[in-house]
């Protein structure tokens, strides 16, 4: 492309986007309220509890079209509280630009608040339904109120119908009673060189459990979940195992099926998947200790799609030989790739043919380009959820290897199928190159599925209809064992919770 038409560009860029701008108001100045969309969990957040509450704007057109608004200063917008002291509330909110013409904002409370008020401005003028006042009392994360059943909690989180995977993982499980399966999952499991995992027990909505392996180190992910979960409702009490590998245990080639819960599912085992332990701590850190989460990853990439390279970028270790063919077909066709290895493990002796291994990239940046692999490493690959979320089209070979939302992907509708063996990838590729404009749409799918079903919502919403499920095919009675100790709950807020007592004494 010439100068001149470099300089054409950018200047009808610079004149859509004051066009559009002017667009939002009438002749009197007045912002068109009617043009902006504002939804998400971040609104109703007397009901629901996370740790990071989050909502989204969305910017229209009078076609009712996005409008790619790069100006996040165009937008004032204000979350502020008041503690039964009259004191403000500590909240700290950030703004992520997904620079498609919608922003999420996201927002951390510290106390309990009430006569909360979310406040959207565009060019200081309210939009949409702005201001958003918030009746109730608004608990911090760190409150130990458990303010009702799973039961009432799938309905005032507003969770979708029970997921197609429970159902399926149950329907092997049908009743289970673990005097008689506790005995044999023991036996069966308790090695403690080859398989770690934990049995739980929730009982009067504490939780304990006991360890079995050497490397229990994961049992972190599975004991702040639950605690999170018994903070928010009234768990039934439970029994359970969880698996903390990543291969799956339950094998069907087993003399008695077992019921575990495992991060990652496959077509020879019987396992009962949960979210991953990388998505759940997303959902469990969101603003906190973690870079990288699901609303993060959206608002942190540089380019939108057009403006990426046509390229497929991967980086990982050799933990699948497929990982080491991809390799080799990137040397052979180096203008469709940017791909490497950053470490060497399962394959050490191959790395002179393979390597040189190169260093690690922030994973925000994978985005700058189109095409993304989601290739097995020893099982399925736990960053599938965060490359959906980033907006580029997701090429994923054929694998025996699950997560939990596998079941509603669907292939060339929110992603390319290819071989498992890479054998078409290139053809795969070349398609996409020669059709953007349906490689695009394919990648918004995918993104606008993780944005449906992945959320720290929708990880919430999952745990409860997991445990949920799971009491209504107990037979055995539940009781703390030998040898279990107690997970306490850690850095609780000192929270007032007798309004939400007393409204459960109304309601009975």
């Amino acid at each position: 492309m010439n100068k001149a038409k470099v300089k054409l560009k950018v200047a009808s860029i610079f004149w859509a986007v004051l066009f559009n701008a002017m667009c939002l108001a009438d002749g009197n100045g007045a912002v068109d309220r009617g043009l902006f969309e504002i939804w998400g969990p971040g609104l109703e957040s007397q009901n629901i509890v996370m740790p990071a509450r989050y909502f989204f704007i969305r910017l229209l057109n009078y076609n009712k079209e996005s409008v790619p608004d790069k100006f996040e200063s165009n937008f004032q917008i204000t979350i502020n509280g008041g503690t039964e002291q009259n004191k403000p509330c500590r909240i700290w909110s950030n703004i992520l630009n997904r620079k498609d013409g919608s922003l999420i904002v996201r927002y951390k409370v510290y106390d309990q608040c009430s006569r909360l008020e979310i406040s959207v401005k565009y060019q200081q003028q309210h939009v949409a339904e702005s201001p958003y006042l918030v009746e109730g009392l608004i608990n911090p994360d760190s409150c130990y109120c458990p303010k009702e059943n799973i039961d009432g909690a799938i309905d005032s989180w507003k969770c979708k119908a029970l997921p197609a995977q429970i159902r399926a993982d149950f329907e092997p499980f049908q009743k289970i009673d673990w005097d008689v399966t506790r005995p044999k999952v023991i036996k069966q499991f308790d090695k403690p060189h080859s398989v770690s995992l934990c049995h739980y027990v929730i009982k009067d909505n504490q939780v304990y459990r006991k360890c079995y392996g050497n490397y229990v180190g994961f049992n972190m992910f599975s004991d702040s979940i639950l605690l999170s979960l018994t903070r928010k409702a009234a768990v039934p009490d439970l029994e359970f195992f969880v698996n903390l590998g990543d291969w799956p245990l339950s094998a069907q080639h087993l003399e008695d099926k077992l019921p575990i819960f495992s991060w990652c599912g496959s077509a020879d085992t019987n396992d009962i998947i949960m979210p991953t332990y990388e998505l759940t701590e997303s959902a469990l850190e969101n603003m906190g200790r973690v870079m990288l989460d699901m609303l993060s990853v959206q608002g942190n990439g540089e380019f939108p799609w057009n403006q990426r390279q046509s390229k497929l970028f991967w980086r990982g270790r050799d933990s699948n030989r497929h990982r080491l063919d991809l390799i080799s077909l990137s040397r052979k066709h180096p203008e469709l790739f940017n791909v490497s290895l950053t470490n060497f493990f399962f394959y050490r002796d191959e790395e002179d043919v393979y390597g040189p291994k190169t260093d690690h990239v922030s994973f925000f940046r994978f985005f700058d380009y189109k095409y993304q692999l989601a290739i097995d490493g020893t099982v399925a690959p736990y960053r599938t959820p965060f490359l959906l979320g980033g907006g580029s089209l997701i090429f994923k070979p054929h694998s025996k290897y699950y997560e939990y939302f596998y079941r509603d992907l669907q292939p060339n509708t929110h992603y390319v199928p290819v071989e498992s063996n890479l054998s078409d990838l290139i053809e795969r590729i070349q398609w996409a190159k020669a059709n953007d404009a349906e490689a695009e749409k394919i990648a918004r799918n995918g993104q606008e599925f993780a944005n449906e079903n992945l959320l720290p919502q929708h990880i919430f919403c999952y745990y409860f209809h997991l445990l949920n499920e799971l009491s209504k095919v107990l037979e055995s009675e539940v009781r703390v064992l030998d040898g279990m100790e107690l997970v306490k709950q850690k850095n609780l807020s000192p929270c007032d919770c007798s309004q939400i007592k007393t409204a459960e004494r109304d309601e009975l």
